[in-house]
This record gives C-alpha cells, sequence and structure tokens, in this order.
C-alpha cells in the first residue's frame, strides 16, 4: 500500500497546475452533460437521446485521458474534473432509473454507501500526509461494469428482443459492478489500515503544509 500510495503521490507531484487544456476542456462538456441527462430521461424520457449522450460521454472519457498524455497536458485539475465526471454520471444515471422504476432502491443506495465509505477514509489518511488512495484495478474494473450496465438497463426499458437481451446483459454487468465496487472498498479500507498501522502519524503543522500545497497546486 505504501509504495502504491507513494506512486500515486508521484503522479500527483508530476501533474502541472494547468487548466484551460484540451483534455480539461472534454471534461467540463462532459460534466455539463449530467444535467442535460436527468432532463432527458426524467423529463421527456427521450431514451434514445440519453443513451447517445452517455456514447459520448464514455467517448470523450477516453479521450481526454488520452489526449492528456499524448499532448502532454495532464494537471491536477483534470485528474480531479475526470473521476468527479464518472462518479456524477453514475449518480445520475443511478437517480434516472430509480425515479424510473427501473432499478430497485436497494441498487441505487448500494452506490452512494460506498461513496461514504471511501469519504470516511479520507481524514484517516490526511494524519499519515495522504490526502487520496491510489487508484486500484478493482475500482476501475467495478466503473467499467457500471458504466455499461445502465444504459443497458435503460435500453432494456421496453419491448422485443433488443430490450431483453440488454435487460439480460445490464443486470450481469450491474451485479459484477455492485460487487467489485464494495469489494474495492473493503480493500481500500484494509489498506488504509496497513497504511495506519506502518506509518508514522504526521504533525498537525505538516498536514495543514501539505494541505495548502495541494490547494495552491489545485
Amino acid at each position: 500500500m505504501t509504495g502504491e500510495a507513494v506512486d500515486s503521490a508521484g503522479a500527483v507531484a508530476r501533474a502541472k497546475p494547468l487548466v484551460w487544456t484540451v483534455p480539461n476542456a472534454l471534461s467540463m462538456l462532459r460534466l455539463l452533460g449530467v444535467p442535460l441527462f436527468l432532463w432527458l430521461v426524467l423529463g421527456p424520457e427521450e431514451d434514445a437521446w440519453a443513451l447517445a449522450l452517455l456514447v459520448v460521454s464514455g467517448i470523450t472519457d477516453y479521450l481526454d485521458g488520452w489526449l492528456a498524455r499524448k499532448l502532454d497536458q495532464q494537471s491536477v485539475v483534470g485528474q480531479i474534473l475526470d473521476p468527479v465526471a464518472d462518479r456524477l454520471y453514475i449518480l445520475a444515471v443511478v437517480v434516472g432509473l430509480l425515479l424510473r422504476d427501473i432499478i430497485p432502491w436497494w441498487l441505487a443506495l448500494s452506490l452512494p454507501l460506498r461513496d461514504l465509505l471511501m469519504w470516511g477514509l479520507v481524514p484517516l489518511l490526511r494524519t499519515r500526509g495522504y490526502s487520496a488512495l491510489p487508484v486500484h484495478f478493482l475500482g476501475k474494473a467495478a466503473t467499467f461494469n457500471l458504466l455499461y450496465a445502465f444504459p443497458l438497463l435503460l435500453l432494456g426499458d421496453g419491448e422485443g428482443s433488443v430490450a431483453t437481451l440488454a435487460q439480460v446483459f445490464g443486470w450481469a454487468f450491474a451485479i459484477w459492478g455492485v460487487g467489485l465496487y464494495w469489494w474495492a472498498g473493503v480493500l481500500y479500507a484494509w489498506q488504509v489500515k496497513k497504511l495506519m498501522a506502518t506509518t508514522e502519524r504526521r504533525p498537525g503543522r505538516d498536514r495543514d503544509r501539505s494541505a495548502r500545497g495541494t490547494a495552491r497546486d489545485g
């Protein structure tokens, strides 16, 4: 865990304090699409346009990371915007599908509850000089499954063989996604526990200095 955290901290340190870059512009466009998606799903119920928006969001999600590396425009702002956009899209889709009675309440609650667990770990990390957890492949796999699951479940809210297939595959991705999401959360909690046991507590003054440095970089 300690080595992974150092690697993650190194990645943040290598990021530049850039704001107006092509990758960041794509991430901002993705964020603007969140309320539009909710309106399409809950207002006129234009599911085809909502699905098209999710496809565009997925493409821009890939492009912003690829362009950041290709153009050497990796930035602290981008490292914040990208996961925030992912979480907001997942939350928007969950809310939309819940209000449309496409998914049950237990599925809708399981995801934000796990995110609350993650937020609860942040104060413990700060006592050891870290501001965030390193991204784990299980977390990426969970996000991948969920980003496929919910559009398929939306597509499955209809009639015909295509809708039936979409619903079957959508629930398969959803079950795996939720399982991996919580498995990754438990793994993060175990890693934090290990870090707390193997790393000395940093003085409050050093933690405040670190927090101010992070704020300046952002």
